[in-house]
């Protein structure tokens, strides 16, 4: 199953740059970055300015379970709609992978733009993240029955569902269409489930794909 821990890597990088959730490391010397919480001081000045780079590029909340996708792949953006429309505790958030939200949450799990308009991607929390037919099906095991039955396809082999997955994605164009910009800016009634609703709204230039 194509699922990968973020725990070895995301935890130190998110006690370093203070993020909720996760207690930063204890120090006597400390380095304050802008309006950022303390870092540690370490002994060389290379892995001081590590530490900095970690605060500058990590997200200030990294909110648990966020699906990115391709915002103007119309395919996905009914999956989205039907998603939102069976979540009916809203325990699913969304981002546009064209968005600037979503450069953190990649940059956290080593993923680019590519990858994710190759598969889409799940962040389920600090722990674990999901590509393709995994994270379809991870999604659907958070909603409310019958949905969440669907989650018992996991017992096919990754391989064979993302074969099917894989074939889908890549004439999804040629076969549904896509749009110039997130479709969802069309859907404002939507946004508020998007972590990207201010971008989207603010009609910049990330919009654009």
């Amino acid at each position: 199953m194509l699922t990968r821990t973020l725990a070895g890597r995301v935890r130190p990088l998110l006690a370093a740059a203070g993020l909720r959730g996760y207690a930063p490391r204890a120090a006597t010397d400390l380095v304050v970055v802008g309006d950022e919480e303390p870092l540690p001081r370490t002994a060389s000045s290379a892995s001081a300015a590590a530490t900095v780079s970690i605060a500058a590029t990590a997200p200030t909340v990294l909110q648990p379970r966020v699906l990115i996708y391709d915002g103007v792949c119309h395919l996905c953006h009914r999956g989205v709609k039907w998603v939102i429309k069976a979540d009916k505790h809203a325990k699913i958030r969304f981002c546009c992978v064209q968005s600037k939200a979503a450069e953190p949450y990649l940059r956290l799990v080593g993923m680019d733009r590519e990858d994710v308009l190759r598969r889409v991607l799940f962040i389920e929390g600090p722990e674990a993240y999901y590509e393709g037919s995994t994270a379809a099906l991870k999604v659907a095991s958070y909603l409310p029955l019958p949905y969440s039955a669907l989650r018992s396809l996991l017992i096919i082999p990754a391989p064979l569902r993302d074969a099917i997955y894989d074939y889908i994605a890549k004439n999804r164009y040629d076969w549904f269409g896509k749009d110039d910009e997130c479709i969802v800016t069309k859907n404002k009634e939507l946004l508020e489930r998007f972590i990207d609703r201010e971008e989207m709204l603010g009609g910049g230039p990330s919009n654009s794909f």
